[in-house]
Parts: structure tokens; sequence; C-alpha cells
């Protein structure tokens, strides 16, 4: 996903408004910042209605999804019903979906559904967070840093006071909090959720609609993905959060959204609140000649090249497909973003537009003596820091992604090396015999879980080629010892190397690991090959991820003194900060485009498209045989419009990562469908804004409801959530005629 600053490059931050619908805006600023305009495009809620602390409000339905932190939200879900069901992308539930499959029951491929709430399965390590509150606290943090501080000692006294502000806000732990920095450490906000750990699945259409088109239409346009699932947040009886438990009951928000069953036209105005993870946008042209020729071409290559081998095992395999699906999904959604990242920002010339940003900015310091000294110092800061970087850019990289990230073996070794680590020396292999037989015993059940999905053969395959890649891209001089000994060994005839590796260590072996956690013997694990692969590249990573981290530094410090005298170079200007997982709200309207010359793509997509696309020979566009008939029927009941199932749509919302699983809602707060992709044409948007390309791709919720209702029959679903119904747009009779469409309208 996507979403950015970049247009105002062109107009070198002249004008003191930002295009129309840009801006990932903090909720606690609409009424300052955003009402009037929003107010202008449709809006007809109130600023205490969007946001509020001491009454209930819009913000109370908006949640966070994690794995038990409130650092980081990897997507976002919205309460839909005063029993606390929450709806998100299919895609965002992927592996909690996988983690609750077997093979006999294939959530993942055949779907699920709940028709009550005691067959709702706790979805472990899900948790679900709300926002409290937030508060400006730049004021407690700023005046005890200067740019005279080290960088060590500058985050040092950050960590410092933001640790003393969360734990004050936490309330005796009744509550979570986050010190988070905006404006590249320019400013400081605090975030208090409240987080619930009890999420339950309650229901997933199968792949073939959730998850249609799979990576071929990733990131496109047309789109016809019914991509939503449904958990529900519990409570425990006395309506607090907690762990799960039996006893615990459906949560009683303090606010849900209501679903709308209205079409919509272009135009249209459109919100979006999410937690939207990361945009760069204040990155500059020396970043974005790193990026784009260094660091992007490295993981597209390497992610590739393991994607290709997955997918060989998991066609050949359903077991294998199952097992690695969510991972599967993950890493292709990544390599396909770089690969459209990389274009995007090569077609949109997105260098040249910071390039002349950057003169601007001299431009303007150079005219005061006191500017220079302040700000003159940022370019020449960030240059020389990625100059650093290009120095080592390739053993880092490839140690990172092809070495120690390369095959799952690798990462896993670090597990059996704590014990290794334990027996290393003899005298003290003697000494703690017994506390290392109790550290191998507490890895039996991590090893089980380990093997429940992993496939050596294949992952021999991806050893091969990462270690062929490797020694492909990175100089001899830099080589790991072990890998050097290896190649020379082996005649440089890596697959030599991979059949040596997994035959002669224990850890791919499950039954011979098993055997050596019951009974740890030093003469099994010495001289393992996996072993000394992974202690071969976890220092290697160490060796060059501390000269990394200090060009990284450097870099921060470059950047943090140019955005803060872009502000200052503009003061009538409304910045926006840069996405970091906080809440966020993005407006904007429903609106088509025009990818190319003569090339224009209409603003929704029907079911038509579905049954357009199928093709029973790929497994990304297979069309289940009850859609079928439901469209051969048109059976839409009162979620159809004009005889037509709509079942994706476009808004202009300035979105990114994190905001998938967000709520689209109209201007009166109700619900019209769920956010889950960017458009391909504009894939530098964490970039650069682009103001003419940018889109948002969204399921529409009347499409969700129709599956619901129509397809799985779950009405006890639809009973439980606040529908305002909208009789439909009828054709003129006429018109009806001519097309031959018969349109059922259910009151």
């Amino acid at each position: 996903m996507l979403a950015l600053l970049f247009a105002i490059g062109l107009s070198g931050f002249v004008s003191a408004f930002n295009p129309p619908d840009e801006g990932m805006w903090l909720p606690m600023f609409i009424e300052r910042l955003n009402y009037v305009d929003m107010e202008e495009m449709g809006l007809q809620l109130t600023p205490e209605e969007l946001y509020s602390i001491n009454n209930s409000s819009l913000k109370d339905a908006i949640v966070g999804l994690s794995g038990g932190g409130v650092g980081g939200f990897f997507c976002t879900g919205e309460i839909v019903s005063d029993k606390g069901l929450m709806f998100t992308n299919h895609h965002c539930g992927y592996n909690h979906i996988q983690k609750l499959s077997t093979p006999e029951n294939n959530y993942l491929e055949d779907g699920f559904w709940a028709y009550s709430l005691e067959e709702e399965l706790p979805a472990k390590g899900l948790s679900a967070s709300f926002l409290k509150r937030m508060e400006n606290v730049t004021d407690s943090i700023l005046p005890f840093l200067s740019d005279t501080m080290s960088e060590a000692d500058r985050s040092a006294k950050v960590k410092e006071i933001s640790n003393r502000m969360e734990e004050r806000a936490s309330e005796d732990e009744t509550y979570n909090a986050v010190v988070k920095a905006f404006y590249d450490g320019n400013e400081y906000y605090m975030f208090v959720y409240e987080t619930y750990n009890d999420v339950r699945f309650v229901g997933a259409p199968p792949s073939s609609i959730g998850k249609y088109g799979g990576d071929t239409d990733n990131w496109m346009w047309p789109r016809h993905t019914g991509d939503f699932s449904i958990f529900r947040v519990y409570a425990s009886p006395d309506g607090e959060p907690a762990d799960y438990a039996e006893e615990n009951v459906p949560m009683k928000p303090k606010h849900h959204l209501p679903v709308s069953l209205e079409g919509k036209d272009l135009g249209e105005f459109a919100m979006i609140w999410g937690f939207p993870g990361g945009t760069n946008r204040y990155m500059t042209s020396y970043g974005i000649d790193y990026n784009v020729n260094d660091f992007y071409p490295i993981i597209i290559e390497v992610f590739g090249a393991k994607l290709d081998i997955w997918k060989e095992y998991m066609d050949k395999d359903p077991q294998v497909k199952l097992e690695y699906a969510s991972k599967y999904a993950s890493a292709a959604n990544g390599w396909k973003y770089y690969i459209g990242l990389n274009k995007g920002v090569k077609n949109l010339n997105v260098y040249e537009r910071k390039k002349k940003l950057e003169d601007q900015f001299i431009d303007w310091y150079m005219q005061d003596t006191e500017r220079e000294k302040e700000y003159g110092k940022a370019l020449p800061i960030i240059r020389e820091g990625y100059e650093k970087m290009k120095e080592f850019y390739k053993p880092f990289f490839y140690a990172n992604f092809a070495g120690y990230g390369g095959a799952e073996i690798i990462p896993f070794a670090a597990q059996i090396n704590s014990v290794y680590k334990m027996m290393e020396d003899k005298k003290k292999r003697k000494q703690n015999k017994e506390a290392i037989k109790e550290a191998a015993k507490q890895l039996i059940p991590v090893a089980n879980e380990f093997f429940q999905k992993y496939d050596p053969a294949m992952d021999e395959k991806v050893f091969t080629k990462m270690m062929e890649l490797y020694t492909q891209n990175v100089s001899t001089s830099e080589w790991p010892e072990f890998l050097l000994l290896a190649y020379n060994d082996m005649n440089g005839d890596m697959k030599a190397y991979g059949d040596y590796v997994f035959n002669q260590s224990i850890i791919p072996n499950k039954d011979a690991l098993l055997a050596f956690l019951e009974d740890p013997k030093f003469d099994d694990i010495k001289n393992d090959p996996v072993l000394q692969a992974y202690e071969g590249f976890y220092s290697q990573l160490g060796q060059y991820g501390r000269k990394y981290q200090a060009a990284n530094t450097e870099i921060n410090k470059g950047d943090r003194i140019f955005v803060r005298g872009l502000r200052k170079m503009n003061p009538d200007k409304v910045f926006y900060p840069d996405a970091n997982s906080s809440m966020r709200v993005t407006y904007g309207s429903v609106e088509d485009y025009y990818p190319a010359d003569a090339v224009h793509y209409d603003y929704y997509t029907t079911l038509a498209g579905v049954m357009e696309k199928e093709d029973p020979e790929s497994d990304e566009f297979i069309v289940d045989e009850k859609l079928k008939q439901l469209y051969a029927s048109k059976d839409y009941g009162i979620y159809g419009q004009d005889g037509e199932m709509i079942v994706a749509f476009l808004t202009t919302n300035d979105i990114t990562g994190g905001n998938s699983g967000s709520p689209v809602m109209n201007g009166k707060g109700e619900l019209i469908g769920i956010a889950f992709d960017g458009n391909w044409e504009a894939m530098s948007g964490d970039l650069a804004f682009e103001t003419e390309l940018q889109r948002c791709i969204n399921v529409d919720i009347r499409y969700v409801l129709f599956i619901i209702d129509k397809f799985a029959g779950a009405k006890n679903l639809i009973e439980e959530l606040t529908i305002i119904k909208a009789a439909p747009k009828m054709q003129g009779a006429a018109e009806k005629a001519e097309l031959g469409k018969a349109v059922e309208v259910e009151n």
C-alpha cells in the first residue's frame, strides 16, 4: 500500500495547502487543521463525534491489530456491532486463519463461518488495541535535547523521558502507552491504548473469494477480491481486557460503525481511519538514489529467487501449500511492492523532484548567515551517510537477506546455538550438565512447532540458491570464513555444499534434533555445518550492522535538521507527519483515473468481472460454484445496485501498509467499504504522493454483506449489524427491458 508527499516538490512548497487528498492527519488536530475542508467535501459529523477523549466518538471503533504490543500495528480493524464484532481484511487475518487450519479443516481454502458464539475459534497471539487518547509531549522532551549532543546521548535521553511518561500513563498497567517521534525527531506524541488479548475468529470467505486474483492482481486495478475476514473482541465478565478464558464475553465497545447500503457516485466524500505503518516522504534525493540503485534490487533478487522455489514445492504438495501459505503471501506482497516502488520512483521522476526541492532549500538558507549555519549542514551530513553505506551495502544486505534470512533453518539455529554455547567449553560442560539438559529440554516444544510447518527438501534448495547469490555478488574478501572454506572444498559447487549441509547437520533432521535435545551430547553438535553458517552470518551481520547503524544515525541527524528547515522555510504550510503506526485520518473522494494515454479506469468493479477473469487452470482465479449460481440468478438481495453486484471501488484516500483493513466511511461515519490495497501506477506513494494517479482500492461493504448473507448464510452476523438501508438506484423501465436485467429489491 502507498501514500505520500511529493507532488509538493513540483510547487516548491510555495502553496500553503496540500493537494486535495494528500495527508495522513492526527485525529487530535482535525478540528483545527482539517474540519472545514472535510465539511466542504461532505463530512456531516461534528469534531466531537470524530475524536473525543471523554465521550464516545468514531475513534473508539478503530482497532489496531498486533501480536501483543502497541509500538506497531500490522493492520487495522473496525468494530461493527455492540458485541465486539470486527471486520478487517482477509490478508490481515491470513496468518491466524492458517494457524487454525488443518488439511481436514482448511479454513484458508474453504472458508469458515461461526453461526453462534460457541463456534468462534481463539486466534491466539492476535491483540486488538483501542486508542484512549493522544497527547503532544514535545515540550516535555525537546528542552532536554540539543544538536550539540551526540546522537547516542540524544536517543538515550529521549528513551529515558519517554519511559517515565509511558509508565505514568499506564495507570498501574490498566493501559499501554507509547511515545513516538514525529517529523524526524522534531516533535513527540504519546499514545495511550487499551489492549484486548482475547480475539476470536468468526468468519472468512474461501480463498477463491478472499484472495481472488492472488499475486497476479496484487496492487492492480481493476480488482475483484473479497478481501475481508471477521473476528470478535472478547473481555472479562466485568468488561475489562483479559487474556483468553472460556468465561470471557464479547466486549461492549464505546462506539461501533453503522453499515450503509447506499451506493457511491463519483466525487462522493470518503474518509479512512487507521494505523498506517510507515512513509518516508521527506527522504532526500540521496536516499532515493541509494534505495533505487543499491537496496531495492537486492531485495527484489533475493525474495524473487526464494519465492520461485517455494511456489515450485507448494504447487506439488497441498500440505506444503497450506504450511507456507502465510509465509509466501507475506513475502510475495513485499517483493511485488519493491518492484513497483522501484519502477514508480523512476517513471514518476521522484529523484528529480526531490533534487529540485533541495535546490530551493539551499537557495533559502543561503540568503541568511544564521540559516546557513543552522541548516547548511543537513544535506552534506545526509550525503556522507549514504556514501558510507554504499561502501558495505552488498556484504551487509546479502548476509541479511540471503545468509541469515535466506534458508529458514539458519535463524532457527539460533535456538540450538544457545545450548551449543553452554557446551562449547569442556570444563563448563561438565559443571553445567544439568543446566544444559534443562535448556535442551525447553527447546523440544520449540522444535516441534518449527517442524510442523517446515519442509527440509525445499529449504535445502533455498539454501543452495541463497549461497549462489551470495557468492556471486559479494567480494570474496568479505565472505565469512566458513563459506570461503566450503567454497574451496566444493570447488565452487554450491549445490554440493547444500547437499553436504543438509545431510551432515542434525538441525534440519527432526528425529536427529529431537534425540539431541532429549540427551544433548557435544559430539553430536560440534562442527555442525548449519551452526557454522548461523554463526558466520550472524557475526557478519554484527560487523556490518554496526557500520550501518553508525551511517544511519548520521542520516537521521541530517534528516531531522532538513525537515526542521523545510518547516521554517514554509511557515504558512500545514505539514503532516510521516506515517509511523499511529492513528491517522485521511479524507478524499470516490474517483476514477487515467493511468496512461487513452486508458481510463472506472471507479468500481462488479461480480461480472469475477466471472470474466475465471481460469480453472489457475488457483488464483478459481470461482466457487455457489458464487456462480448467485451470479447467474442475480440473487443479490438488498446488496445489489442496478442489477449489479459491486465488488470493489476506488477512492483518493492517502494510505499505506497498516491501513489494510481500515474502514472506509461516508460523511455520516457509516461504513461503506474496507481498504485493502494501493494501485500499481502510484507505487512510489510512500516516498511521494501522486495527486493524479494515487488511488486506494476498497472492497465494497455490500459485497462483504452479500458474501456473509447470500453465500455463507451467516444471517446471525447480519442481524448483529446496524444496517442503514437505502433503496437501490433503479434503472428506468426502458433501460431494463433493453439490457434484459432483472433487478430484485428486498425491503
